[in-house]
């Protein structure tokens, strides 16, 4: 194992807040973890003693190490009881690690500061199955989050400045101030105005060959600004920002347009920091963003508007994975953040490529998907492995008695009100129903040809009789095994169980497979998503969906896979359906295309990218301790 794992002693009886148990485990120094986790001094950037960004050079010095086993952490579909997935997947690591001897790294999302300070609270995980230090992983972290929405702004501000200056400019001026020429009447092309004559295919360099109709062609984009989908980002929720009017100052007369603002982790950039394989790659993707049309309908991207290499330069630092630790000590990825309802939901294929390097092949990288197993797992299978080419090895399924129950019918939940009786008391019959979920969120993961091992997150309140149910159901529905683990209140110690099952699906023969073939029509990979994941009997496209269906596969974007937006709190698109409902319809209403992610993502209803803010927020509880310069109250 990695020399740094350690088994926890000061465990408490009464698990204190997730802050105090993070605070009262004194971080080992993340180049120490770098180095026994086999990471040399020159491939480490270190930010202070407790996280570091590692270099991708690794991956080329250990090119002939095999892959170590490749585990996916999924859920049921979340209720508001939660799930407990971040905690089970770092409790899992830490039982690998510290108790099992086995070399293991943890790969998870950075979370969004909104949630943060909003409703949901920090995503380190909980208890004794965090990855430390909380306070830093839930905030600014290395500044990943920073460099997107500057990056994310920088586009916007480009779009509108470029159609500002078409506004008032006819076709040679325009040419004349993207090339001016020199005291000699010399001109050159900058390197992404070549990228822009190479899709338009002008195949001349000099500035002063091209034709008249040339000149025109390159230097006005004419966009419509009905069709721009590009948005500006921040990362708080700030319901006043959905919607804004801009370009209203005297200068900018007659330049006004509705747009509005999204989250941080919502933009494209984001996704596509968790897509690129490198930086040559990230430039391309960042390049071929598709910012909306021209008045003809051709697509514009963010070449077309010049600012990709920029972007790029923005990025650059960013797309290095954050080495960090859990509290027994294990390493940890913590790496990129994108929506799991709206993007695809999974932390770097970077992170994941150099963890599966690094613990050898007998060891273990756990990767955690967004929400449940009709989302980012499906998401993590059908975009992420296509884009990386890796190959996982087992699911591990996180759900609850008490998230079950709610499947089962059980009365509605509300923020700030005790539970029900429900919720706290053996109830068998309602835990029964409630394992319809549970039994089609195993068939997904079964579909895509993996071994399948249920993880049941035990509250104090759960009962061998309910216990013993959902492991008798799991098992007869396909599951290899299903293990009850108590890691939030004994760290590791308590997912021992959990990992040797999760170790012995590993050695367990996988046939791996993608739900859908890319070369297939989009309407075809839309359905058979909500055929064989949602258990849906259909689908219906809006006329705006059925537009853009013929304009992507007019323009090439319909070998593309398919990332759903839909709600993650039903296997369907209406929230309201709990269970395993079967038969209904999905409306698809829009289709939108993030090209240089290289998804199209249908919108199933009304999707929210900017959430807002209770009347009682989180940051009510989250302060500093002035003396010590101690973070208080963060959860």
């Amino acid at each position: 194992m990695f020399a740094t794992a350690r088994k926890l002693t000061n465990i408490h009886t009464r698990v204190p807040s997730d802050i105090e148990v993070a605070q009262s485990v004194a971080p080992i120094s993340i180049d120490r973890i770098a180095a026994e986790a086999g990471i040399l001094p020159e491939e480490l950037d270190l930010y202070g003693k407790s996280k570091a960004k590692v270099h991708l050079s690794i991956r080329e010095r250990l090119k002939d190490v095999p892959n170590g086993h490749y585990i996916v952490v999924t859920a049921i579909t979340p209720t508001p009881l939660g799930e407990g997935k971040t905690t089970t997947t770092v409790g899992l690591s830490q039982a690998l690690g510290a108790h099992l001897d086995k070399n293991v790294f943890t790969c998870i999302r950075q979370p969004s500061q909104g949630p943060t300070f909003g409703i949901k609270g920090g995503a380190a995980g909980g208890g004794y199955s965090q990855i430390i230090p909380m306070e830093e992983f839930n905030l600014h972290l290395t500044g990943d989050i920073h460099a997107i929405i500057a990056a994310n702004n920088l586009l916007a501000a480009a779009i509108d400045t470029r159609m500002f200056h078409e506004r008032s400019q006819s076709d040679e001026a325009l040419f004349d101030r993207l090339c001016p020429a020199d005291e000699q009447g010399n001109r050159r092309f900058s390197a992404v105005m070549l990228r822009r004559l190479r899709n338009l295919g002008i195949s001349k360099t000099d500035p002063n060959a091209l034709t008249p109709e040339e000149r025109s062609r390159f230097a006005r984009l004419d966009i419509d600004p009905d069709s721009i989908t590009w948005r500006r980002v921040v990362d708080t929720n700030d319901r006043m920002l959905r919607q804004i009017t801009i370009g209203q100052g005297p200068e900018e007369k007659g330049a006004a347009r509705v747009t509005g603002f999204d989250m941080a982790v919502a933009s494209e950039i984001m996704a596509i920091l968790a897509l690129a394989t490198s930086l040559a790659d990230m430039r391309e993707r960042l390049g071929r963003m598709v910012i909306g049309t021209n008045r003809a309908g051709t697509p514009l991207t963010a070449d077309d508007i010049g600012v990709g290499g920029a972007l790029t330069v923005l990025m650059k630092d960013a797309l290095m994975p954050n080495l960090m630790q859990t509290i027994e000590g294990t390493p940890a990825f913590v790496h990129a953040g994108p929506f799991a309802n709206i993007a695809h939901g999974n932390s770097s294929i970077v992170a994941d490529q150099i963890a599966l390097k690094l613990v050898g092949p007998e060891g273990y990288v756990l990767t955690e998907a967004g929400f449940g197993a009709d989302m980012g797992m499906e998401k993590f299978f059908d975009i992420k492995c296509r884009y990386s080419g890796l190959l996982p090895n087992c699911v591990v399924l996180v759900a609850t008695i008490r998230a079950l129950k709610m499947h089962g019918g059980g009365p509605k939940v509300v923020a700030g009100q005790p539970l029900s009786h429900a919720y706290l008391h053996e109830n068998l019959d309602l835990l029964e129903k409630g394992c319809s979920n549970l039994i089609r969120m195993i068939a997904n993961a079964r579909e895509f040809g993996l071994p399948v091992v249920v993880a049941i997150n035990r509250f104090k309140t759960d009962t061998p009789a309910e216990i013993e149910l959902v492991r008798r159901i799991a098992v007869a529905s396909g599951a290899e095994d299903a293990v009850m683990s108590n890691h939030w209140a004994e760290g590791g110690a308590g997912a021992v169980a959990l990992a040797k099952a999760v170790v012995a699906a590993c050695e367990k023969p996988s046939h791996f497979k993608f739900l859908y073939p890319l070369d297939i029509p989009i309407k075809q990979k839309i359905e058979t998503i909500v055929r064989e994941m949602y258990g849906g009997s259909g689908v219906e496209y809006s006329p705006e969906a059925e537009k853009k269906i013929e304009l992507y596969t007019r323009v090439g974007f319909d070998r593309l896979p398919i990332c759903m937006a839909k709600t993650q709190l039903s296997l369907s698109h209406d929230p309201n359906l709990k269970g395993a409902p079967i038969g209904f319809v999905v409306p698809v209403r829009d289709i939108r295309a993030s090209i240089g992610a290289g998804f199209l993502y249908p919108l199933l209803g009304a999707m929210s990218t900017m959430p807002g803010l209770s009347t009682r927020p989180g940051y009510y509880d989250i302060d500093i301790d002035t003396e010590t310069g101690r973070v208080v109250g963060l959860s």
